[in-house]
């Protein structure tokens, strides 16, 4: 059995680091442009509200999501823009103050689903504790957004072995939605923590693998980086294929990060 509460409590420390990045903004820094082509700081925390919306209603009415999930299935893209857009034109104290109020009642809902139960999600059906590790992993991604638009440097924490986590554990779902058969064989990863640990999955003796710092690789599978702009190895064909196509997130193929060069 996994004990929720240390992923609850790293999901919380997440929602509070970057929280304290825009609490403090005034009206006219929440629209600032993020990395992201066309959304603002404020798209990026109404995203994140909006879909600790939606992982409120998976948990706790799965019939009521399966019709959103319905909804979404037939342009997810423009489904996950107009959540963006629903309280990006908001006042930011209201909105900031609605994120807030989600975030504790999605740690409450998640804390007391039932060990084994599998809740529907925009992918594979997942236990609560996946579903936490899924919404830390896209917390630390629109928050490293919304980090570049203010030009803050964010120190790595420990907390990114959950974002690589789910990076790795996404692997064959990077190649189904391409249309492409998943390898047969798992891959090592091995990867340098922020505190200069390492932090490995797969088979030791693995014939492919990735290798590089934890944060880059977090970069890439949550697609905030372009791979030439990161240092991470691959060995095996497969494995590189891999790494061009990374995707940590739901739904369909995102379109990634262009280099940083340009090129």
């Amino acid at each position: 059995m996994t004990d929720i509460q240390p992923l609850l409590d790293a999901l919380n420390a997440e929602g509070e680091e970057l929280d304290g990045l825009v609490a403090p903004l005034d009206a006219d820094r929440w629209t600032l442009a993020t990395p992201a082509e066309g959304w603002t700081v404020a798209h990026q925390i109404s995203h994140l509200a909006w879909t600790d919306r939606l992982a409120i209603i998976a948990a706790t009415d799965p019939d009521a999501f399966g019709e959103l999930l319905a909804e979404a299935t037939a342009s997810p893209q423009e489904y996950a823009d107009a959540g963006a857009r629903e309280g990006a034109g908001e006042e930011p104290g209201r909105l900031l103050e609605r994120w807030r109020t989600g975030r504790r009642k999605l740690a409450e809902v998640l804390a007391a689903v039932p060990h084994g139960t599998r809740l529907p999600w925009f992918g594979p059906p997942m236990g609560a504790p996946s579903l936490v590790t899924a919404r830390l992993m896209e917390t630390w991604a629109h928050g490293q957004d919304v980090a570049e638009a203010l030009e803050v440097k964010r120190e790595p924490t420990q907390r990114l072995r959950h974002v690589a986590h789910i990076g790795v554990r996404t692997r064959d779902f990077a190649f189904r939605i391409r249309g492409l058969p998943p390898p047969a064989e798992e891959f090592r990863v091995s990867l340098s923590a922020p505190d200069g640990a390492t932090w490995t999955w797969g088979p030791a003796d693995a014939a492919q693998s990735v290798t590089g710092p934890a944060l880059d690789f977090c970069l890439l599978t949550t697609q905030r980086r372009h791979r030439a702009d990161l240092s991470l190895t691959a060995t095996g064909e497969d494995a590189e294929r891999w790494l061009d196509i990374a995707q940590a997130f739901a739904g369909s193929p995102g379109p990634g990060r262009k280099p940083l060069s340009g090129g």
